[in-house]
């Protein structure tokens, strides 16, 4: 059995979309929430395996899970955008590494498979946050700008689909949604359907951001924002995706996004560095238990409540001396 472990957000939905577009696979689909990232886990206790595509989650943290697999000689294709650490060398691991701040792991498969399905790329771009790069495809292609608009749309509702402690959260639980998007070779074919995905995470979508109206930061300075949401579902959906929408409002301002975990005892943190200066994002977030990601976006799975001060600061000083 061939296995697709890919990232439950928008980026590796899309790159696997791209993928199995262009070359059809039988397969079995690994995935979860956003921050389910130490996916590879799940395949090496299987006894089937004879193949493996790992897509959008960082090689760093499940280089445990890999060593296995490349020992086994089990054929593996990796692409991915995140912190990798040092990169086995193999005869029987094909690595498409790229840590570019301006880059995804939908970019890199439209690199990979000769641009066959570039929209499909574009709309994993916006979903990534990675406007610039999206555009650069978009204006190449000469897609019209009502076309881009809906694709940056659709990137960002199947991102925000991907937010949330558990599938339970979510609109569309990330393998469903991809089993559902493959039948579309053309993310355009959507907003022609209206039975499509998109007018369910649209709905979703528009009735969760309705809680933020209200929201006010609980610092904001010239570098950096804090906010913080509650224990609910709605605020689970909406971190990420509110988060990217600050950054691109403020480019020259980082932004943390702090939401209440189940527990009552700690955070949940998601960080986006600023547009206009993409680092530190995982350096910061690394820096405290749980935390990891990469240097325009990272994220820290359980804040302890006795650390928000010691976050806040360390946001601020840091962004402070780029």
């Amino acid at each position: 059995m061939h296995y697709d472990v890919f990232n439950g957000d928008a980026d590796g939905i899309t790159a696997l979309l791209q993928l199995r577009l262009a070359e059809p696979k039988s397969s079995l689909l690994i995935t979860g929430v956003k921050r389910d990232i130490k996916l590879l886990k799940q395949v090496v206790t299987q006894t089937d395996v004879c193949g493996v595509t790992i897509l959008d989650i960082s090689m760093e943290k499940n280089i445990d899970a890999l060593y296995p697999l490349i020992e086994s000689d089990i054929p593996v294709f990796y692409c991915d955008h995140h912190r990798s650490g040092e990169v086995p060398r193999a005869s029987n691991l094909t690595a498409l590494i790229d840590l570019d701040t301006n880059t995804c792991t939908s970019l890199l498969i439209n690199k990979h498979i000769g641009g066959r399905y570039p929209l499909w790329a574009i709309t994993g771009a916006f979903g990534d946050n990675m406007f610039a790069g999206a555009y650069e495809l978009a204006n190449a292609l000469n897609v019209p700008e009502q076309d881009v608009e809906f694709l940056k749309e659709l990137g960002t509702l199947i991102n925000y689909n991907g937010y949330g402690a558990s599938v339970k959260d979510l609109h569309i639980p990330p393998a469903e949604l991809f089993q559902q998007l493959v039948a579309y070779p053309s993310p355009l074919m959507l907003r022609d359907d209206v039975n499509s995905p998109y007018y369910v995470l649209k709905q979703g979508y528009e009735q969760d951001a309705a809680h933020l109206d209200a929201l006010e930061p609980l610092t904001a300075t010239e570098v950096s924002a804090v906010f913080e949401l509650p224990c609910e579902a709605w605020a689970r959906r909406i971190s990420g995706v509110f988060g990217n929408d600050l950054a691109n409002q403020y480019p020259n301002r980082a932004h943390a996004v702090l939401t209440l975990n189940a527990s009552g005892q700690d955070y949940t943190v998601s960080v986006r560095a600023p547009l206009n200066n993409r680092v530190g994002a995982d350096e910061l977030c690394s820096s405290f238990p749980t935390g990891g990601g990469r240097k325009a976006a990272a994220g820290i799975n359980q804040l302890p409540l006795d650390m928000k001060s010691e976050f806040i600061q360390a946001l601020e000083r840091l962004y402070q001396t780029q």
